[in-house]
Parts: C-alpha cells; structure tokens; sequence
C-alpha cells in the first residue's frame, strides 16, 4: 500500500514511511492511494482478529501479518472489556458503542495504544529515535503519554490549551513522571496548539533535525486503527447502521466516512457538534466560517479548525492536490470559505446537528434517571443530535470517554459526581509535572531544542 499527500507535491510513501513522517512534507496529510474492500469479519465475536483483518492491507509491504497480529494483540489485552468496543442498548434501537475501556477511558486508547507498540517496533528496526509532538484538546495528551511513557527512542511534547481542557484529562497528561514525556500548558486554544504543531512540521530544518513525527490524528495510522470499530459493530448488529459521532477534529467521523468507502453497512453518519458548530454551519450554508472558540462542558469540541477534514476536501475536489491546497489556503487566510462543490459533497456523505451544553445537560439526566445509565458531556452532544435528527434505527452513538473524567458536568446533571475508576483516582491524587509556555513557536521550538540535546 502506497500514501499520498493531500497536497500532491510530496512522493508517494509506504506505510511506516507516513507513520514517521505524521505530516507530508509538503503540508499536507496522508491517506492511501486508494481503499481497500473490507475484509470479511463475520460476525466480529473477537475484536482483534477482526481489527488484523481489516487493517493487514493498510500496513501490506511494510510490516510482515504474524508482526501486525502481534502488535494488535499486545495493545487489546490492555482493555478492561474482552469486547474491546461493546455495544449497549438504551432503548428504541439506539445503542452507545463504548470506546473507553483503554487504559486513559477515552477512544483515542483504541489507536494510540496501537500506535505506541508501533512506534516501539519501527524504531527498533531502523535502529533510530524521533520527537513526538502534539496537541491536544484533552483526552489524545492523555492517551499518547500512557501510550509512549519510557518507551525506547521516543521523546514526546504534548501541547494543550492551559485551562481549556477538563481536571482529569489535564492530570491524566501531567501526572506522568516519565523522563521522556513533555506536557507544554499553552496560553491558547487548542486550535493555536494545532497551529503551532504543523508549523513546527512546515519548518523543514527543524523538522529533519530532531526527527519529528506525529500521534494527532494528521498521522494516518489513528484514523486506520479507528475504521475497525465502525466495521465491528455494524456486523455484530448485523444490520445497516446509523452512526452519531461527537465531532470536533473530524478524524473520528471520518474514519467512518472511510469504513463506509470500504464496504461497512453504513447508511448515515452524523456529526454531532456543540457550540463550537463550525461544521454543521458548513452542512446548512455552504460557508465554512471561523468563529472564537467557545469553552464547553465538552471541551474536546472545542475546536473551529478541524484538521482531518483536509482529507474529505481532497476526496471531493477528485484527489487534485492542487486544488485541496487552494482550498486550505484561502479558508486560512480569510478564515471562511464558501465552495459549492465540496459542501454538496459533505452534504451527501454525512448530516449534521448541533447540541448545546443545556441540551447536553438534560440527554445526561434523562439517561440517568430513565436507564442508571451515565455518559460524558461529549457522547450526550451525539445522543443529543439523533434526538434532533431522528434517524430510523439501528442507530449507534459513540461514547469516546468515561463519565468520570467529567465529574463536574455529571454532577451539575444528575446532582451527584460518578465513580471514579483506580485508574483516574490515581492520576487524580499524584503530583503534576508541567510547563506553561505562550503562543509563541520559537519559545516551544527552544524548548524541543534544548530537551532533545539532553535526550
């Protein structure tokens, strides 16, 4: 399997390349040159001999399939559910597809612990090291730390908007004593994280120099990990499924978006946004236009520049790089865009809805009080939406994270906060570790400079 840019100048790569690599060298991101037929699962009764089916032809020429079988299989035995992803009826043919069974309780665990084994296993082969870098806006810092924490030949730098994200998703990150482990409090948001990362990227002579890859969702090797989920539950329900997605970067829809190209039984996939709505604004207008960020109880939304939709524009522009950077320039510098051709395109693949934070508030209440079910604010913003949209059922929304990362927003629903897990008290009672740093690059380039000459 070969990878090409979004962007068309850079060339052709194979898989391991692009995992290093994160971000093309030429700005753009890096998907396969083409899709390939979903494997049959059958019934998926076992996760990861279903994840190995689907994902072996993404990874085809780089790593040999005993290698990939035994990558997945060490990163699932980390999950507390045999399911890995289980799936919960909550009435009226709608199910939540829980993903956050992993070590951090969010769904980013679903990827990142694959990716840490996998960074591990490609270092070692080319005898080399790497920078990770990152930004998060909350629970990827969590789940890439847990992820690479003393690993081997890997130096990580977490960047994270200083007070944008929840107490536990923070602490998860900074609690971490590991001496190859980085957490960077940025006075921003997590969009000026993000910038500041593909800067980091865009500047070759940095880049080459301290060897940088990626574990946000611009590496591709997050969103192929993500497609199995989609794959599994539409064929342990056995049915064409609706799927509603809480939506901030679009790399978790899109890997639906993917799995559906790919052959998965997917009749609808919903973006569920909160106030940060940018893309739903995008469904209904035409125009995709950046706003100020609105800080929420589901602050892993609270996003305006949603990184993986690059690749969706450069499916709907028919793969011309050209034109996928065209249209990523102008949305940049004049902070909207109005593109006829790309919006109807997004239109036809996906529908959209968003729900506010008092709307979130009472999805919570009402599943507690009805089911003694709890769900965190981000799953209650898709719950919310299918309330909004009512598709005709089967429909599954995802819960990407614990109720008890978010205690408070639990507690203000329902009038008392969840149990909390071993595995977040911990996190919750140990001493931090950070540094808080502006928004400025040459600040952060200096310090990446100056832990990397330690390193």
């Amino acid at each position: 399997m070969r990878y090409v840019s979004t962007r068309g100048k850079a060339p052709l790569v194979g898989f391991t390349d692009q995992l290093l690599e994160g971000l093309a060298p030429d700005g753009g991101l890096y998907l396969p040159e083409e899709f390939p037929p979903l494997a049959d699962i059958g019934s998926a009764a076992d996760y990861t001999d279903a994840a190995v089916r689907i994902t072996l032809p993404f990874v085809a020429g780089d790593i040999p399939a005993d290698d990939w079988g035994m990558l997945l299989e060490n990163a699932y035995r980390r999950f507390e559910s045999p399911e890995v992803t289980p799936l919960v009826d909550i009435g009226n043919d709608h199910f939540l597809l829980e993903l956050f069974h992993g070590p951090t309780l969010a769904f980013k665990d679903i990827a990142m612990q694959v990716l840490g084994d996998l960074f591990e296993y490609e270092l070692k082969r080319r005898a080399t090291s790497v920078t990770v870098i990152g930004a998060t806006s909350g629970d990827t810092g969590a789940a890439a730390v847990q992820a690479l924490a003393d690993r081997q030949g890997i130096e990580l730098f977490m960047l994270f908007p200083d007070g944008g994200i929840s107490e536990a998703q923070r602490r998860q990150m900074t609690t971490c004593q590991a001496a190859n482990v980085h957490n960077l409090a940025v006075d921003g948001s997590f969009d000026d994280c993000q910038d500041l990362v593909k800067a980091m990227f865009s500047d070759e002579a940095f880049r080459n120099r301290h060897g940088l890859s990626a574990v946000n969702s611009i590496n591709w090797a997050r969103v192929m990990m993500q497609v199995v989920y989609y794959a599994v539950a539409v064929a342990r329900l056995n049915r064409p499924v609706t799927f509603s997605v809480p939506t901030g970067n679009f790399g978790n829809v899109y890997a639906g978006h993917v799995a559906r190209r790919m052959g998965a039984d997917i009749k609808g996939l919903i973006i569920a946004s909160n106030r940060n709505d940018i893309l739903t604004r995008f469904h209904a207008e035409s125009v995709m236009e950046i706003r100020d960020v609105v800080r929420t109880t589901s602050p892993s939304m609270d996003i305006q520049v949603s990184s993986n939709l690059e690749r969706f524009v450069f499916e709907a522009l028919g793969h011309d790089g050209s034109a996928t950077e065209a249209f990523m320039t102008e949305f940049r510098s004049n902070q909207s865009i109005a593109d006829h051709k790309v919006a109807d395109a997004y239109r036809n693949a996906f529908s959209a809805a968003m729900v506010t934070d008092a709307e979130g508030s009472e999805v919570i209440a009402d599943l507690a009080a009805r089911l003694n079910v709890l769900i965190d604010p981000h799953t209650a913003i898709g719950v919310g939406a299918v309330g909004k949209l009512k598709p005709e059922g089967p429909v599954v929304t995802l819960a990407t994270a614990h109720p008890a990362k978010f205690s408070d927003a639990i507690a203000a629903a329902t009038g008392d906060k969840p149990a909390v897990p071993d595995r977040l008290q911990a996190a919750l009672n140990a001493p931090e570790t950070f540094q808080s740093v502006p928004r400025d690059l040459e600040t952060i380039k200096s310090i990446i400079a100056q832990s990397r000459q330690e390193f």
